[in-house]
């Protein structure tokens, strides 16, 4: 048995991790703001689906609440930190940046301090798909320099990665940072495109459907995306002494320092996502053809050979497969809301 603290415990990712951390018999404390930014109930549900399960424990508070942070540390001893709450959502950075800097920079600078301080076995983090930004070259390898973000929550993201670093190399805290490829499937976002799209068409309602549906993502399903956090998080980041500073290689470091991609290295187009969502609901979308917007990327293709070698990381959940178990779970999910 095993203590984690899980961060975001109340979202998408948090939730499934937790859970399947209790499945296997360890202990979580679960930590998150239970914000607004999407739908609270949902949140609040998932909530109480991981109270039901023993060895759950659950602090609400902000991630740049300091004292709340400290508290936590103050009051366990964890094995392991899973750091995945932040503000997300690209969009929403042009509307409020200051929610970013606020959770995903000073939020992060108390769990690093937290952790260094405690002297935490190691530090797992959420980082995203979305620091490739303007690169092209795929698929996106973590070997690859990823200076050229193209929006405030990318920026965000990378600037973990380097934060993490800092307290890698200065205080030998061991860091593994994941950059998440659109993970969707049960109890998701209300913000992703699954989720909206799905609500729309059952409503009978048009969807917008950007870069004319050309756009490519690699949709990850939540279940793989669980056990390579899990497998991750177990996985203590250690130094490469090949390392060298005169071809810096960007996923490692001679300390203690990781970054993985973890998707599904398949990427698809959004047109056949939406395809899927007709067949699995039973009716034709309204579609509302759109150009790109601002901070969007045309592509994303995870290499994930990095995290398949170090701990086995197999996604294998096809997207017929996912896109049929997100829809049977938001109707059975909504049917039992109203």
């Amino acid at each position: 048995m095993s203590h984690y603290l899980v961060t975001g415990a109340a979202g998408f990712i948090g939730f499934h991790v937790s859970r399947r951390l209790l499945a296997r018999g360890d202990t979580v404390v679960g930590y998150d703001v239970v914000n607004s930014y999407y739908d609270v109930r949902l949140k609040r549900d998932r909530l109480s689906v991981l109270a039901s399960q023993p060895g759950f424990t659950f602090v609400e508070a902000d991630l740049s609440d300091r004292a709340a942070i400290d508290g936590v540390f103050a009051a366990n001893r964890f094995d392991a930190v899973i750091h995945l709450a932040a503000q997300a959502g690209v969009r929403y950075s042009l509307e409020n940046p200051r929610a970013y800097i606020d959770s995903n920079i000073v939020g992060f600078t108390n769990i690093l301090e937290a952790c260094r301080h405690a002297r935490v076995p190691h530090l797992a983090y959420a980082s995203s798909s979305s620091v490739y930004g303007a690169n092209t070259k795929m698929p996106f390898s973590v070997h690859h320099n990823v200076d050229h973000p193209l929006s405030l929550y990318a920026a965000t993201k990378k600037a973990n990665e380097l934060m993490a670093h800092t307290y890698s190399h200065l205080f030998q805290l061991p860091t593994t940072g994941l950059r998440f490829f659109t993970v969707y499937g049960p109890w998701g976002r209300p913000d992703m495109a699954l989720f909206k799209f799905t609500k729309a068409i059952l409503a009978g309602e048009p969807i917008d459907v950007y870069n004319h549906g050309r756009m490519q993502r690699d949709f990850t399903y939540i279940d793989d995306i669980a056990e390579g956090v899990i497998r991750t998080a177990d996985h203590t980041a250690e130094g490469n002494p090949e390392w060298s500073g005169e071809a810096p290689d960007p996923s490692c470091s001679r300390a203690p320092y990781r970054v993985y991609n973890i998707g599904n290295h398949q990427p698809v187009e959004l047109l056949r996502v939406i395809e899927l969502l007709e067949e699995n609901i039973g009716r034709k979308a309204i579609r509302n053809m759109m150009p790109m917007q601002p901070g969007d990327v045309p592509a994303t293709y995870a290499d994930v050979e990095d995290l398949t070698r170090d701990v086995g990381f197999h996604p294998a959940t096809p997207i017929e497969t996912g896109v049929a178990r997100f829809v049977e779970w938001y109707r059975e999910y909504f049917a039992a809301r109203n």
